[in-house]
């Protein structure tokens, strides 16, 4: 396992879940031999070979001398995975929101492959919710959507794939793998110094480049301003959506001449501004999000797990009133992060999480949570946003067809709230991810995402 991917299993502690949901729902009304929970078991069974990692649990290295590996399990059990979950009556979007919250509160077995699947029926219309829940070590946004992809049709009577025979690979002993680890932990000390050298000469260049710029960018803790929803979390989640038009978020992209994460990240600023403002919350300064960004190569072929991702610190400009000024105060901003970013390497975050030790890593994020750390300083930002890109064309699994999609990674320890996108053919679909106890009021907050569009929409003619 690379330092990245084991990096989601240090950070993790009872209160702070680092799963990520994939939301599907499917209308069944025309599934050949019709729909039946068993029916969707037997067919996510039956690809299970087209989605790798779901084969794959955990094995520690004796005494954490090393990051973990991967192996498959010998003795998967779908029913240990595969589950099925009631929509409460009347069965509408916000039951379902619920349900997912519910989902999303309690944390994976680290015993079995670290993914669930809860088929949701109850909804008034007749259609199915299936939420997929994994680990954010199996994959980031980018591979998670490649999965999606291998497991679903591009026609309702597609073929079903046939499962080749499984012949899981032999568990290795104890012995060998403290003994592969500590080889790999030597070989890896070797590339220090040169990691280190690199390092300086990225930090000497990027502070040669700022010099230059008089474009500020923020500075993370140190810029950060506090707000009610960025303190110390517990386990419980809450969930909600909202699904807005493709088209609009074009026509400003096209208006103003910047990208659509742009135009996201105005619109989060917008309905994070206006929602604090009628609480008569005013942070000292723009809040922070933190945005993950795929650090795989351009034209890379599709990843089926793993993490390729790093983090870039920008401005919402929720200090800025004029909607079309916050956007491009947010566009000037991120092109400046994202030259700083450049410079300092991509995957140089990557590269030094190889080095993080296992055993002090997690003992040091158990006391924090426990001990309510956040509480007493500032966050590195104030919230996850996350943009990318989905299906731009239907898609079937088994002849359901697929009619929306959301999806949302974990929230952390002093950054209560995630807003995550992804595009489904012609929609944003935006999700929500909070803890109740630090942000009671998530649905209000998501009442003023199209209204920010819409600000935004107007302000640009």
């Amino acid at each position: 396992m690379t330092g990245a991917d084991a990096g989601f299993l240090y950070m993790e502690t009872p209160t702070l879940h680092m799963h990520t949901l994939k939301v599907s729902i499917v209308d069944v009304s025309q599934v050949p031999g019709g729909y039946s929970f068993p029916m969707i078991k037997d067919e996510m069974v039956r690809r299970l070979h087209l989605v790798p990692p779901f084969q794959r649990r955990v094995l520690q290295v004796p005494f954490q001398l090393h990051h973990p590996l991967w192996v498959e399990d010998r003795d998967f059990d779908p029913d240990q995975h595969i589950f099925l979950d009631r929509i409460p009556a009347p069965g509408g979007m916000e039951e379902f929101e619920n349900v997912i919250g519910r989902i999303a509160s309690t944390p994976l077995d680290r015993s079995l492959p670290l993914w669930e699947l809860h088929v949701c029926e109850g909804f008034a219309d007749g259609r199915v919710g299936i939420v997929a829940k994994m680990h954010h070590a199996l994959a980031d946004g980018v591979a998670a959507n490649a999965l999606l992809a291998n497991i679903m049709d591009l026609g309702p009577d597609a073929d079903a794939p046939v499962p080749p025979p499984w012949r899981p690979e032999p568990t290795p002993a104890a012995a060998e793998v403290a003994k592969v680890a500590v080889v790999d932990a030597v070989k890896q000390l070797a590339l220090l110094p040169a990691l280190l050298l690199r390092t300086i000469r990225a930090i000497l260049a990027v502070v040669r480049h700022k010099r230059g710029s008089d474009i500020a960018t923020p500075r993370p803790i140190l810029d950060t301003p506090r707000t009610s929803f960025d303190g110390a979390i517990t386990a419980q989640r809450s969930f909600t959506t909202v699904s807005l038009p493709l088209e609009d978020f074009k026509r400003v992209k096209k208006a103003h001449g910047v990208t659509l994460n742009d135009v996201v990240l105005a619109v989060v600023g917008g309905a994070l501004r206006s929602w604090m403002d009628s609480r008569g919350e005013h942070p000292a300064s723009s809040l922070l999000a933190g945005v993950p960004v795929s650090t795989d190569a351009p034209g890379a072929p599709p990843r089926l797990g793993g993490n390729a991702v790093s983090n870039m610190f920008t401005t919402l400009a929720t200090d800025i009133d004029d909607p079309v000024e916050r956007l491009l105060h947010i566009s000037r901003t991120t092109n400046e992060v994202k030259v700083v970013q450049k410079t300092l390497g991509l995957k140089m975050m990557e590269d030094w999480f190889q080095f993080v030790p296992p055993a002090p890593m997690s003992l040091v994020n158990r006391a924090y949570s426990r001990f309510r750390g956040a509480d007493y300083h500032p966050s590195p930002f104030n919230v996850v946003v996350s943009n990318v890109p989905g299906p731009t064309a239907p898609v079937w699994i088994a002849g359901a067809r697929l009619t929306d999609l959301y999806s949302v990674g974990p929230i952390l320890q002093g950054m209560g709230l995630n807003v995550t996108v992804w595009s489904y053919i012609d929609r944003m679909n935006f999700s929500l991810l909070s803890c109740p106890d630090v942000l009671p009021d998530l649905r209000g907050l998501a009442g003023h995402v199209s209204a920010s569009l819409e600000d935004l929409l107007r302000a640009s003619g």
